[in-house]
């Protein structure tokens, strides 16, 4: 008898979440298939650290052949699902072609950089969701301080010595926090800039960092930054960006040559492709995690917009919490599909975030209590620890080594800046240019 195969769509939060509880539950019974374009699963809360110096690749990449077994990689990128024939197409890294079947699909293609009509920032800013970009901004950063030392002009010097962050939200504040440190330690190493400010600007046209989150939350993250030198701007965004600077919407021009964008994230354009019906860009789903009139279909996370339960009429935020839960139980309605278990609806309560601010600062508020400082770095560092699937001892091995030695700042020159553009629906690997 044929087993039954079970495709999914993505190895982020969701899907890698999906796999590893579909493993455990068939083991064996079923044939299951993981499309992704690496063999690799991020944990993308640490990817700041890898930008900065902290950590190192490899130690937030867990191996998804060594971590799932039972499960069958296939390395490539979804271009097309064909639902009435059940298959899904996909290009392979050396340009090759291939389809799958399946009886079964799940749908967690996660989310790319979120783009917004602003003159010149597609060709000048750099997004922050894969390794490819996190090295190319390590680079980058480095670069700059390298290039102002040898600069005889006060106003380049300046410009190299400035960084803009655009999006106060979770990324774009740990990017900040943790680049006003690592600038801090560049800077000890040349010496000739010693008398040379470095700005960092952190834009966002909300009223307060962190917006989504806990007000509490943003009051420690804003004073540790503004401690840090770091300039926060409410209320202030990008209106153009050049290749010599940026014109803020407060009329102002930033002579810089570095430009993070951290302005949120968009469903992966896959999802667009499919034709179903779609709230705010993600594939509308019921509490079961299965898109209406296709009972043989699920999706969860960043792509599927699922109907928040303990709020009715809104949906779940984009959130790895979320993401990760849902993966679980649409391994477990799978299952069920086979007569194995009951279905459940998806009803999950947040408990708590923890924001990274470098050194010994963090905020977090854990089951709702507000916490800063060494204890909320410490409870930042656990959660982080008890959430990744892999790699636990060397990341907390690095931690502890940059705790005691020198950050090591060196351009690796691997990554360059055509390689990661900010309009890419694949920002974990680099394009070739």
């Amino acid at each position: 008898m044929r087993r039954p195969r079970i495709v999914i769509v993505g190895a982020g939060f969701a899907g890698y979440s999906a796999a590893r509880k579909l493993s455990r539950l068939a083991r064996g019974a079923a044939d299951i298939v993981l499309l992704n374009p690496t063999d690799y699963f991020l944990y993308l809360p640490l990817l700041p650290e890898v930008a900065t110096g902290v950590l190192e690749p490899r130690r937030i990449s867990v191996s998804l052949p060594a971590t799932l077994p039972g499960v069958r990689l296939v390395l490539g990128e979804a271009t097309g699902i064909e639902l009435d024939r059940k298959w899904v197409a996909y290009a392979d890294p050396e340009g090759g072609s291939g389809e799958l079947g399946y009886d079964r699909l799940v749908l967690a293609a996660g989310s790319v950089n979120k783009l917004l009509p602003i003159p010149g920032v597609a060709e000048h800013a750099h997004g922050f969701r894969g390794i490819p970009e996190a090295l190319y901004l390590r680079d980058h950063v480095t670069r700059q301080i390298e290039l102002a030392d040898s600069a005889d002009d006060p106003a380049q010097r300046q410009a190299r010595c400035t960084f803009v962050v655009v999006g106060a939200g979770y990324t774009g504040t740990e990017v900040a926090a943790h680049g006003a440190l690592f600038t801090d330690d560049l800077v000890e190493r040349h010496p000739g800039l010693r008398d040379q400010p470095v700005r960092w600007l952190l834009l966002d046209l909300a009223d307060r960092v962190l917006p989504d989150l806990d007000e509490r939350l943003s009051t420690t993250a804003s004073r540790v930054l503004r401690q840090r030198g770091v300039d926060v701007r409410t209320g202030t965004s990008v209106r153009e960006a050049t290749p010599d600077g940026v014109h803020l919407s407060d009329g102002t021009h930033v002579p810089t040559r570095t430009l993070v964008w951290c302005v949120g994230v968009r469903p992966d354009p896959l999802v667009a492709d499919l034709g179903l019906a779609t709230n705010h860009g993600r594939l509308v789903v019921d509490e079961y995690l299965t898109v209406p009139g296709h009972p043989d279909v699920y999706a969860c996370g960043d792509a599927a917009a699922v109907p928040d339960l303990t709020r009715p009429g809104e949906i779940t935020a984009m959130t790895a919490q979320h993401a990760t839960r849902q993966g679980r139980l649409a391994a477990r309605n799978i299952a069920a599909s086979y007569n194995q278990g009951v279905r459940r609806t998806y009803r999950h309560h947040d408990l708590g975030f923890v924001v990274d601010l470098g050194g010994p600062q963090a905020a977090a508020d854990p089951l709702g209590v507000p916490l800063g400082g060494p204890l909320a770095k410490a409870v930042t560092a656990g959660y982080h620890l008890l959430a990744m699937p892999g790699n636990r001892v060397r990341t907390a091995a690095d931690w502890l080594l940059n705790a005691v030695l020198p950050r090591h700042t060196v351009q690796l020159g691997l990554v360059r800046a055509p390689a990661v553009p900010l309009d890419t629906a694949t920002p974990e690997l680099p394009r070739t240019p």
